[in-house]
């Protein structure tokens, strides 16, 4: 037996995050004005990530079945628990005060949401029906609606993601997509006129960033010109004048892509997007080799979920899509998001490494 079997890790995925750990301290080293003190503390972030990847993979899935419900009832009260005792900042109610650490609640639904509605949906048979499919909403709904309280569009938005694929994988018609593609749209002048003004410049910017170059249009416009100035090959390693020149802000956090775009080019984005899709394809082989349904609706959205966290990012330092402060998986300096991301890759591991033997 294997280092990695003995400790329930798939060695392709575990040697791929490596990796991207790897890019991270790289390209934050740059990001951030060659701060040693800087790249020493997402080192810190990233071995306390792996530590709980391995902590997770260690359960088997089965004790994951039976806590979806409770750990999905504490996340929800915990995320009530914000509006009222929450510490507010930016603007926004988002974060809890725990001694010197700040823990953003809102995370966790990432990883409880999928929890919940895969073992909501296991306990029926598949496809589901339209009670099974109205019950299902309900349980979506209140957390997006919390966080979107918050407010917190963008963690909403993906949150309402990950129970949309645990929805798609279970085997939900055709038809009753359309038909929910039909009421949001029909829902879309509510929303609209319940966002934030901020929320609304926010769109307003993606096709018009030049309307407001030094206010709601500056991120996207320093982003592009970092994409863009990296060329084929790129400026080189701690040659980033949009981060060292400080035009780029957040450029260890929601814009680091871009950073690592303007040092290592075109090709060094396409090894990076590589990469990613390498343990999104992992993560799909471990989906399709899990032996019941839980297992599989669990697999299958986390991995897709993680794909669609990492295009959100791309897509939004591109300028193809709103600035709604996602971070990229890895590459990007976080606390309470880079712990779940990890803590679901883990969740991966498990189902991976603890398959049984049928006949």
């Amino acid at each position: 037996m294997t280092l990695f079997e003995r400790w329930h890790l798939d060695r392709q995925l575990f040697s791929a995050l490596l990796l991207l750990s790897v890019a991270s301290l790289v390209v934050l080293y740059s990001a951030s004005g060659e701060s040693l003190h800087f790249a020493l503390s997402d080192a810190a972030r990233l071995l306390a990530g792996f530590l709980v990847m391995i902590a997770v993979a260690q359960i088997p899935p089965d004790t994951y079945k039976r806590w979806s419900l409770p750990i999905f009832v504490g996340a929800v009260a915990v995320l009530a628990l914000v509006l009222v005792l929450g510490v507010v900042r930016f603007g926004a109610r988002r974060w809890i005060a725990v001694g010197p650490l700040s823990i953003q609640p809102s995370e966790f639904m990432k990883l409880s949401v999928p929890m919940m509605l895969a073992w909501f949906f296991s306990r029926y048979h598949m496809p589901p029906r339209w009670l099974q499919l109205m019950g299902a909403t309900l349980i979506l709904l209140v957390p997006v609606l919390l966080i979107a309280k918050e407010p917190d569009l963008g963690t909403a938005l993906i949150v309402l993601l990950s129970g949309v694929i645990v929805f798609f994988l279970a085997g939900m018609g055709w038809r009753v997509i359309g038909l929910v593609v039909a009421l949001g749209l029909a829902a879309a002048p509510l929303l609209w006129a319940h966002m934030h003004h901020y929320q609304r410049q926010r769109i307003f910017i993606l096709f018009h960033p030049e309307a407001d170059p030094l206010g709601a249009g500056y991120h996207a416009i320093q982003a592009m010109i970092a994409v863009g100035s990296g060329g084929l090959f790129g400026q080189g390693w701690l040659q980033s004048s949009q981060a060292h020149l400080h035009f780029l802000p957040d450029s260890t956090t929601d814009f680091a892509f871009a950073v690592f775009c303007q040092e290592f080019g075109f090709f060094g984005n396409v090894a990076l997007l590589g990469l990613y899709l390498f343990i999104v394809y992992r993560g799909l082989r471990i989906a399709f080799a899990a032996q019941d349904t839980y297992a599989r609706l669990l697999a299958g959205t986390l991995s897709i979920l993680f794909f669609f966290d990492v295009f959100i990012n791309m897509g939004m330092v591109a300028g193809i899509l709103p600035v709604v402060g996602v971070p990229l998986p890895l590459l990007s300096y976080g606390g309470t998001s880079l712990i779940i991301i990890m803590a679901g890759l883990g969740v991966l591991m498990s189902i991976h490494s603890h398959r049984r033997l049928v006949s």
